[in-house]
């Protein structure tokens, strides 16, 4: 499943190294280092060194995401397919259909609406390849003057505006677009995945998944620096009981369960650029 679930996920790449952070007061949270070191001063013969100072803190994340589904297959539905089959079908769907894009939703959904992080409201609905080519360079230059690496930094983008850039180079080969050379990486972010806010149903009377939530906007692009992210899960379970284990059923039941966290670290906001549509 997680092989499956590494490809079908686009916000993939944001994946943090659990070596980052660590445990806080609960087991809710984590913490998660921060350091900031004074200038440099003159050096005098008489005096010496001037003195600064090194604050070293810990910013508290707590935990954001916790889901899950118990899903259920009754035993000659299995029988008649396979037990294997039935499961592995049912899971590699799980992880494609579900999993992967309410995973891509919820990241870009908090990294638009992290506190600092302000979208940019710009309407591309008719847009040639140069406005969407200035607006890239915008940013950029922003992110460079900001001293914000090129090596990591990801340029996440809908397939009709990926669309709009490729055919405008392919017909123009002689006009820049070399701003696209600013980014590590570009990932294409279908819109169904890329809203400035959604809502994760619940799972009461049967709506299930997650929907754009009202008011928010399509984003257009978002760039983003990979270590301004802290994104991992922190335990992913997924596990089928046989019918001897269900005392009402006779069914198998399959339960899968994620949590996690998707933040921002806060002195690395400049590593971020939102643009979004005009809200409906």
């Amino acid at each position: 499943m997680d092989e499956v679930y590494q490809r079908a996920a686009v916000s993939a790449c944001l994946n943090s190294p659990r070596r980052m952070a660590r445990a806080g007061r609960n087991a809710k949270e984590i913490i998660i280092p921060k350091i900031e070191v004074s200038g440099l001063g003159d050096y005098t013969r008489n005096v010496g060194y001037k003195t600064g100072s090194i604050t070293y803190e810990f910013e508290t994340k707590t935990f954001n995401y916790d889901r899950g589904i118990k899903l259920l297959a009754d035993v000659m539905d299995v029988e008649e397919a396979g037990v294997l089959d039935c499961f592995v079908a049912a899971g590699s769907e799980l992880q494609r259909t579900q999993v992967a894009p309410e995973a891509d939703a919820f990241t870009f959904s908090e990294i638009a609406g992290h506190d600092g992080v302000v979208p940019v409201e710009e309407d591309f609905s008719s847009a040639e390849a140069e406005d969407v080519l200035a607006s890239l360079r915008v940013t950029t230059n922003a992110m460079d003057e900001a001293e914000v690496t090129t090596a990591s930094r990801i340029l996440f983008i809908t397939p009709t505006l990926k669309g709009v850039l490729d055919d405008f180079s392919l017909a123009n080969p002689t006009r820049s677009n070399r701003v696209l050379e600013r980014f590590s990486r570009v990932v294409e972010v279908p819109q169904t995945r890329f809203y400035s806010a959604i809502t994760l149903n619940s799972g009461d009377a049967d709506q299930f998944g997650y929907s754009k939530a009202a008011g928010a906007a399509d984003i257009n692009y978002m760039v983003v620096e990979r270590s301004a992210v802290i994104k991992f899960d922190k335990h992913v379970a997924s596990r089928v009981f046989s019918p001897d284990g269900l005392e009402n059923l006779d069914s198998y039941m399959m339960k899968y369960r994620k949590y996690g966290i998707v933040e921002l670290l806060d002195n690395k906001l400049a590593g971020v650029h939102v643009s979004c549509a005009p809200a409906a």
